[in-house]
């Protein structure tokens, strides 16, 4: 009886896990709908009050009394000597400022943009764009600072960026798709208008859930065929209950393993939470609307920036604001399978767990608590393994963000690369050198003190000519990042080594869709056909941005291809067309469209998409030098120069404007005009060796001295034997005029110390003979 009641027992709980297991499938077939956050509270009230006052919460708000934080009881504020003035007008909230024409006017206030340490306030234009005023509330305790108006942008004028009425500041495109659930940007290319819609104003819970309805309906059918614990057992199993995302963990248990010194994960299942936070915690730039960054490729909607020099120091730490995925990806943590909820809840966005108790929940060894582990006293800032592993950078002013690739500091790098380490970032009185004695004298086992990317990285930024096979060793070594290895290719660009074919050859071929992306930029010292043959399998990738890129790439060459070329690149060159007109309402994708249709030959259609990019951003630089080289290659050089004549007035901050009207100039043989500009486009851009490169050359036949000085400028600032040989050169060419005897010999000398010496011998001889 006993064995009959164990076998009936068996049966019943089978049955009950099939009808578990059944009522787990999704709905098939079923197109999921948007419901709002609202009708998640029901059931889920502990997550939906979590929520509730945080950043996701808060990202974006219409202006109400519930909302605004900002003083508008008439405050007023001073900049540049002005008075600009926050006010209500019949319970609305404006503000007094500079509009667009530099004349003050009153705006209204249609929403909020954020919450803690800083409120921003947007006005909303007839044509749909939503801008965000320059003045933004200072939301920290008044002990701390805050409790008062500030000018996020003081030194902007109308020609920036980021002049509040400017692309920079415009939220249908630069914040819109992060800030609100379920957004559609809606832009009409013809009227340069928006029509942008939202499911919800703020991150709700379908942000990042996904669309609701069908899980509504899956829980609905399925509460009448369950007990209440088999329910329960349901919401904690993973499944995913209607819904199409997995926002697990993507490891669910961390282990003891001999030879480690923190938990190891016990197996790896990648899930969807990754994607899904990187939507908006990175730095990228959106393609369209229709792909899914997580179901498919991330860059199937999205392109992330690599590690570039605009946004990270050479050994990846962060630079500007790079919203911590590409840090992340650079990390180990992200190489063992941690996701942002191992530390982070996502419904309130703060840290699950004090802050020392996150990082233990790994690192579990005493030792690293312990001082000599620190090197600092318990329990002070300084001890926190987030002082040393996760420094901030305060961006906007008053925001601190925390680098989350958790660098170990190295101050070995910074003697030599110059980049900032936190142990001279608070021991303000030491040195580098200091730092790295003690952290020997501390460590002298580490095996963090071994060759780093960032030396191959800080190479090519100084033009060392060690770089491009720095760059290619990097590019190859596997036991770096993706992110990295794809940075360390797109920064070969320009080279043809060896060995960074080499490189290029087997990245391209590399599983990770990063290092394929990589590739593409890294290849562009190619020409024709060398480059078709690199890239061309590439037109094919299941990966959007690979493929779209490699057209983009591919194009140029259009003239030059044959007709299954051309068949071949067709598709993805359509799809690299559909993403630029996506972002048609800035001035990069209507340029890059102008790129196209010249490449094809289309000229008119060409002009048309360059002069639209001028229209609706006239202070974007590249659309006017493209368009004049374009007038430039139809012998139209009148044309050439009053496009660049344009661009100068209305952008008169961007040297490329000068540099390219120098090179008109002296095309036409205006001499004096030429140097003007070439000086002004060398003086702007200080730091640019290959202008004063090239005014030192056209300064040749007027002023022998001031175009030696030119050309010694360029080698101080790039390193580069050539511009110290081309300065040489000048001056044995005109070795009879005045000082300038001196003056070879003093660049001879320099010369031989870093060429063979044949060069200087055949030098030389030029001025003997």
């Amino acid at each position: 009886m006993a064995r009959l009641n164990w076998y009936s027992g068996c049966i019943i709980v089978l049955l009950g896990l099939l009808v578990v297991l059944l009522i787990r499938q999704p709905v098939l077939g079923q197109t999921s709908t948007y419901v709002g956050s609202e009708a998640c509270m029901d059931c889920h009230d502990e997550q939906v009050k979590a929520w509730r006052g945080s950043h996701h919460e808060m990202a974006m708000k219409h202006a109400a009394a519930d909302s605004v934080l900002g003083n508008f009881s008439d405050e007023t504020l001073k900049h540049n000597g002005k008075t600009n003035r926050f006010f209500k007008k019949e319970g609305e909230y404006w503000v007094h400022i500079a509009g667009a024409d530099q004349q003050f006017a009153d705006f209204k206030i249609s929403y909020t943009f954020g919450v803690y340490p800083l409120q921003q306030y947007m006005v909303e234009f007839p044509d749909g764009r939503v801008q965000l005023i320059p003045f933004a509330w200072d939301s920290r305790p008044p002990e701390q600072g805050g409790q008062r108006w500030f000018h996020l942008y003081p030194e902007t004028t109308p020609v920036d960026e980021f002049y509040w009425t400017n692309a920079g500041q415009n939220w249908n495109f630069m914040c819109a798709d992060c800030h609100s659930t379920n957004l559609k940007k809606n832009y009409d290319e013809k009227s340069d208008s928006y029509d942008t819609t939202w499911s919800e104003i703020n991150v709700g819970c379908e942000a990042c859930h996904g669309p609701a309805s069908a899980h509504i309906e899956y829980i609905a059918k399925s509460s009448d065929k369950l007990t209440t614990s088999d329910s329960n057992e349901l919401i904690h199993a993973n499944t995913l209950m209607g819904f199409d995302r997995d926002l697990s963990e993507a490891v669910k248990e961390w282990v003891f393993l001999d030879g480690h010194k923190t938990l190891q994960p016990k197996s790896i299942h990648p899930t969807d939470q990754l994607q899904t936070c990187a939507q908006c915690h990175s730095r990228r730039t959106q393609l369209n609307e229709s792909a899914s960054h997580v179901k498919g490729s991330f860059l199937d909607k999205y392109r992330l920036s690599l590690i570039t020099p605009e946004l990270y120091y050479p050994d990846g730490q962060i630079y500007d604001e790079d919203y911590v995925y590409g840090s992340f990806l650079q990390s180990r943590m992200a190489e063992k399978g941690v996701t942002c909820t191992n530390c982070h809840d996502p419904h309130t966005a703060q840290l699950k767990i004090p802050e020392e108790a996150v990082c233990s929940q790994c690192h579990v060894s005493p030792k690293y608590v312990s001082s000599k582990h620190t090197l600092h006293d318990a329990g002070t800032e300084a001890a926190k393994c987030t002082t040393c592993h996760m420094p901030e950078t305060t961006y906007m002013q008053v925001d601190p963000r925390r680098d989350h690739s958790w660098h170990v500091p190295r101050p070995d790098l910074s003697k030599h690369i110059n980049t900032p380490n936190v142990c001279t970032g608070c021991h303000e009185d030491k040195t580098n050198q200091w730092a790295d004695e003690v952290l020997v004298k501390h460590f002298p086992d580490s095996d963090y003190r071994q060759q780093h990317f960032g030396v191959a990285f800080y190479a090519d930024s100084i033009g060392h000519n060690a770089a491009p096979d720095a760059l290619s060793y990097t590019a190859q070594d596997a036991s770096l990042s993706d992110i990295i290895r794809a940075s360390a290719l797109s920064r070969i660009a320009g080279n043809t080594g060896q060995n960074t074919l080499v490189a290029i050859a087997r990245a391209v071929k590399n599983d990770s869709e990063f290092i394929r992306l990589g590739a593409i930029e890294g290849s562009s010292g190619y020409g024709w056909p060398e480059r078709w043959q690199i890239l061309s399998p590439l037109l094919n990738d299941p990966v959007l941005s690979v493929r779209t890129e490699t057209a983009g790439a591919l194009v140029g060459y259009w003239s030059q291809m044959n007709i299954q070329q051309r068949s071949s690149l067709n598709k993805p060159l359509q799809e690299y067309i559909e993403i630029q007109k996506f972002n048609a309402d800035r001035g990069f994708g209507r340029t890059n469209l102008g790129n196209v249709y010249r490449a094809l030959g289309e000229m008119d259609e060409a002009i048309e998409w360059y002069q639209g990019a001028i229209e609706i951003e006239p202070y974007f630089a590249n659309s006017y030098v493209n368009l004049a080289d374009l007038y430039r290659n139809q012998k139209q050089e009148g044309l050439a120069l009053e496009v660049l004549q344009q661009g100068i007035k209305a952008q008169p901050n961007d040297s490329v404007l000068p540099y390219s009207a120098g090179l008109a100039y002296l095309r036409v043989g205006k001499t004096k005009q030429a140097n003007g500009y070439l000086k002004q486009a060398a003086e702007m851009a200080a730091d640019n060796p290959h202008y004063w490169y090239v005014y030192g050359l056209a300064l040749e036949k007027t002023d022998v001295l001031a175009s030696s000085k030119a050309l010694s400028a360029a080698f101080r600032i790039s390193g580069n034997p050539q511009h110290l040989y081309a300065q040489c050169e000048v001056l044995a060419r005109n070795y009879q005029q005045g000082e300038v005897a001196s003056d070879f010999e003093r660049c001879t000398q320099q010369l031989g110390k870093i060429v063979p010496p044949e060069v200087v011998s055949q030098l030389k001889l030029q001025v003997r003979n």
